[in-house]
Parts: C-alpha cells; sequence; structure tokens
C-alpha cells in the first residue's frame, strides 16, 4: 500500500525524542472580533486559521483559533539547504510542498490507525521496528488516550520540517529522512494533566455554561525514502512520536 503524489510516494516508526525535535514555539489566539488596527496586513505564511463555519454535521463555533508558528532562522535555512542537495544529487523533480501534502495525509491516516489499533494495516506503511514499539505502547494506553492519536486532515493546524538527514549505509545506499511536526486540535475528553503532570494546552469556546473544547496536541513524524538506483521511490514512516500521549 503507498500514498502517492507526483514522483514520491508514500508506503509510509516510532521516534524516541531527540534533542531539539520538541515542539518550537506557537501562539493560539481565540479572538472575535480582532480590532483592526491589531490584525496583520496579510496573512503569514506560517500560520493557519481554523474555521468554525459549520461543516456536515457540525455545530456552528462562535469563534476562531489562529496557531502562528515561529520558526527558527537557523532550522529554516539548514532545511532549505538539505532540500536544495535532496535536488541536485537525488531527484531533481523533488519539492517540499509535495512531499508536505503527501506527508500530512500519511501522518493523518497512520495516527487514525494507530487510535485503533489497526496494525495490520501500518506494516507497509510503517517500518518493522517502529511498530513494534507503537504497537506495545498503544495497547498500554487508556482508550481516551489513545483516541486522542487520530489527526483529521481538517484538525491539523500547523506543520514544519524539523530536522533533515543524508546518510550512507555501509553498502552504498543513499537514504534521506526528513521530521515533520505537526500541531492538530482533538475534542477527545483528556485529563487537565499527563500522568508526568504536564498540563495539555486547552482551547475554550463558548461560555462556561456550555462550552465546547478542544485540546491542542502535537506530534513528530519521521519519513524516510531510499535514493538507491533502482529501488521503489517509497516513504516509509520509520519514526513516530504523540507528546504527552505515546511518551
Amino acid at each position: 500500500m503507498a500514498l502517492a503524489f507526483r514522483r514520491c510516494r508514500f508506503a509510509l516508526s516510532w521516534a524516541h525524542r531527540q534533542p531539539g525535535l520538541g515542539p518550537s514555539p506557537i501562539t493560539v489566539s481565540v479572538s472575535v472580533p480582532v480590532p483592526r488596527c491589531l490584525a496583520p496586513p496579510g496573512p503569514l505564511p506560517w500560520a493557519r486559521r481554523y474555521s468554525t463555519e459549520p461543516g456536515p454535521g457540525r455545530q456552528p463555533r462562535p469563534k476562531k483559533v489562529v496557531v502562528v508558528g515561529i520558526p527558527n532562522p537557523f532550522i529554516w535555512a539548514r532545511t532549505k539547504m538539505y532540500f536544495f542537495l535532496i535536488r541536485a544529487y537525488f531527484d531533481q523533480d523533488f519539492t517540499f510542498e509535495e512531499f508536505s501534502a503527501g506527508a500530512r495525509q500519511a501522518f493523518s491516516q497512520v495516527s487514525k490507525m494507530l487510535s485503533e489499533c489497526n496494525f495490520d494495516a501500518l506494516k507497509n506503511l510503517v517500518s518493522k521496528e517502529a511498530l513494534e514499539e507503537v504497537e506495545e505502547k498503544c495497547l498500554a494506553m487508556p482508550v481516551n488516550r489513545r483516541e486522542a492519536l487520530a489527526a483529521d486532515l481538517d484538525e491539523i493546524m500547523y506543520s514544519t520540517p524539523g530536522d533533515v538527514g543524508i546518510y550512507y549505509d555501509n553498502q552504498g545506499r543513499k537514504f534521506v529522512s526528513i521530521i515533520m511536526r505537526y500541531w492538530y486540535l482533538t475534542d477527545v475528553d483528556l485529563p487537565d494533566e499527563t500522568p508526568e503532570g504536564t498540563k495539555v494546552f486547552q482551547v475554550v469556546f463558548g461560555d462556561e455554561s456550555s462550552k465546547d473544547s478542544l485540546r491542542l496536541l502535537t506530534a513528530n513524524y519521521e519519513f524516510r525514502r531510499e535514493f538507491t538506483q533502482g529501488v521503489e521511490p517509497d516513504w516509509i514512516v520509520t519514526r513516530i512520536q504523540h507528546f504527552k500521549l505515546l511518551e
């Protein structure tokens, strides 16, 4: 099974925390209306607005949530350099925009399968080592925390590349790995504090008598592809980390 977009395909692992892979600063604001003097002159390239217009089967929400990411200049410049090297030496048709779109779909699909404990369907999407680790942790989770793993495409507020790696193994095979960071909303009822005592951010709509609460959660997914000549151009998830849930 593969998730395809242009020449790159996602045949979609479980992530150990590494230095520098934690969530970067974000701002979450609930505002209606925004004073004209405070409104930015145009949309920010790293901002995602959460629309509260009612969709099919949804009740209208009275406010909006805006998530604004503050990119690290050093990481931004480094990832740009790596993307240039990928195009120059591995795949001249590679674009981050296409990769990001496919990775977002893969993240949503894999996270939903994890929440359902549908591990058989993940065998061709997640590496064997990663799947073994995440399966053990998912089965040990309470049901409500496991449900919170699922990220609907419409609920993904913001995403950004983390670390990018290019490396060779002892057989001369070439690999590229890209870590993507995601922030997504969930309406799953979670306790105010995690087992470690760390609070999970909560957005509340409406008044206290009829509040509709959403929680903003974060996740890191690492995607890897082998660029050796003759190998199928499949990206596979090699690490997965849902902060405050799968830890």
